[in-house]
């Protein structure tokens, strides 16, 4: 590998190990049957000798929603919680940022849902808080999904006094 390559690769080792996940997504990205740059230094074994990165990588991945990537790395063998150095896994940014699609690969895959973030809340509640304080397309079926699998309720406040967050949390409150 040439040093303008290696370069690339530790700069983005440290962006991912940062949480600089916006930054890096066009790393993620590919033209339709090609690999992208992160599948390619995966491919040349250059996250051996970085395993912290390569979860980030795939956290990385769920965050923005590169289901190529996700599924890519599932099939490797990486664990479906990925990395948690931004404070919150894979699944948990899968919910908040309300990627549907990443988040039925991680359920798929058995990912553990009541791993708890840097504030103390598993997947569901994240995902609740984030349907209610960052609102984004795809969050309410995230919470849908998650209770479907099994996410534990007890980690909710309900109702929670936003409409959209109770109309789908409410057949699952039936005594409130």
């Amino acid at each position: 590998m040439s040093d303008l390559a290696e370069s690339g690769f530790q700069e983005t080792v440290r962006g991912l190990i940062a949480g600089d996940f916006s930054r890096l997504e066009p790393l993620f990205r590919a033209p339709s049957g090609e690999k992208c740059q992160i599948i390619q230094w995966y491919d040349e074994g250059l996250f051996e000798k970085e395993p912290a990165a390569l979860n980030e990588a795939f956290t990385c991945a769920c965050f923005n929603g590169c289901i190529e990537v996700v599924r890519y790395f599932l099939e490797k063998g990486i664990n479906a919680s990925g990395g948690i150095n931004t404070g919150m896994n894979a699944v948990h940014w899968a919910g908040n940022r309300g990627q549907v699609e990443v988040m039925r690969l991680l359920l798929a895959a058995n990912a553990p849902l009541e791993t708890l973030n840097m504030y103390g809340g598993t997947v569901l509640g994240t995902t609740v808080w984030s349907a209610i304080n960052e609102p984004r397309q795809g969050q309410l079926e995230n919470i849908e999904l998650l209770i479907r699998a099994g996410a534990k309720l007890a980690s909710i406040d309900y109702p929670t006094g936003h409409a959209d967050v109770d109309r789908v949390l409410g057949p699952h409150f039936p005594d409130v």
